[in-house]
C-alpha cells in the first residue's frame, strides 16, 4: 500500500516524492523532509508510509539510506514500524522521546559520549540476557545473527541487521526498559555515517563488517552458554573496539 492508497482524491505527497538534490548525508536529508511533512501535518498519523522500493524510485537513493532515514525518524518517535507490514506515522505524537542530539551533524565528541553511555547499558544487558536466556530469546538472537550474514553476503552494509542484532540481545534480557532504552538511542547506536558509508569499495567495507561480525558471533556464544562473565566482557571489548573505530575512520570522513 503506498501514500496514494491512503487518501482520496490528489495525492498530497506530489511535492514530496521527488528526487533528492547531491548531499553529504543523503539519509539526513530524507528523515529531515519526512521529518517536515509529519510534523507539518501533511502525512496525517497512522498514515502507513511509502515502501523501501517506493522511496528508494522517487527520492533515487538506495535501500541502506531509506532504512537509515527510517531508523532515525522511529528514534525521533515520528514512526513506528510493524514487522512484515512497513512503517506507519505515530498517532500520537505528542510522546515523542527527548533527543540526545540535533541529527546527522553530530560532533564525534558528542557520538563518543552516547556510545559510552550505550556501553554500560549493553553490557549489563548480554549478562543478564546470559543469565535469562530461553529458547526464543536464543533463537531471536541467533536469527538476527544469520540476517547478519546473509546482509554481508548481499555486500549490503548491515546497519538495520546490526541493530536488530543488539535489541535483540536486550529483549533476552527480560527487563523491557533494556529494549526501550536501545530503541530510545536509535540511530546514535551504529556510527554508520561516519564509518560505513565511508568506506566506499566493496572490499574494505566487506573486510571491516566481517571483524565485527566475529564478535558479535563471541557474543552470541557466550549468552547462549549462559556464561555471563564471558558474555559481558564480549559486548564491552566490542563496543570498545567500535569505538576505537569510529575516532580511526571519523577524523578521516571530516576531512572529505
Amino acid at each position: 500500500m503506498s501514500y496514494d492508497d491512503q487518501t482520496t482524491g490528489a495525492s498530497p505527497h506530489a511535492a514530496l516524492l521527488r528526487p533528492l538534490r547531491p548531499a553529504q548525508s543523503r539519509s539526513g536529508e530524507l528523515a529531515d523532509r519526512l521529518a517536515g511533512e509529519i510534523t507539518a501535518g501533511r502525512l496525517k498519523p497512522g498514515v502507513r508510509l511509502a515502501t523501501e522500493q517506493e522511496m528508494m524510485a522517487a527520492f533515487g537513493v538506495s535501500r541502506t539510506v531509506v532504512r537509515e532515514a527510517v531508523a532515525a525518524l522511529r528514534a525521533e518517535g515520528l514512526v513506528e514500524t510493524r514487522q512484515g507490514v512497513g512503517a506507519f506515522v505515530n498517532r500520537d505524537l505528542r510522546r515523542r522521546p527527548y533527543r540526545l542530539g540535533t541529527g546527522e551533524a553530530r560532533s564525534i565528541a558528542e557520538v563518543l559520549d552516547v556510545m559510552e553511555l550505550r556501553t554500560g547499558v549493553e553490557v549489563e544487558a548480554a549478562g543478564m540476557a546470559a543469565e535469562r536466556i530461553t529458547a526464543v530469546g536464543r533463537q531471536q538472537i541467533e536469527r538476527a545473527l544469520h540476517a547478519l550474514d546473509a546482509a554481508l553476503r548481499r555486500g549490503e552494509a548491515a546497519v538495520e541487521e546490526d541493530f536488530a542484532f543488539h535489541l535483540a540481545i536486550a529483549r533476552a534480557a527480560r527487563n523491557p526498559q533494556f529494549a526501550r532504552f536501545l530503541e530510545f538511542l536509535g540511530h546514535f547506536l551504529i556510527p554508520r555515517q561516519s564509518i560505513r558509508i565511508g568506506l566506499q569499495r566493496k572490499g574494505p567495507l566487506k573486510s571491516y563488517l566481517e571483524r565485527i561480525q566475529v564478535e558479535h558471533r563471541r557474543i552470541f556464544e557466550a549468552i547462549r552458554g549462559g556464561d555471563a562473565a564471558a558474555a559481558r566482557r564480549a559486548m564491552r571489548q566490542h563496543l570498545m573496539r567500535s569505538r576505537r573505530r569510529y575516532q580511526a575512520f571519523a577524523p578521516r570522513d571530516a576531512e572529505q
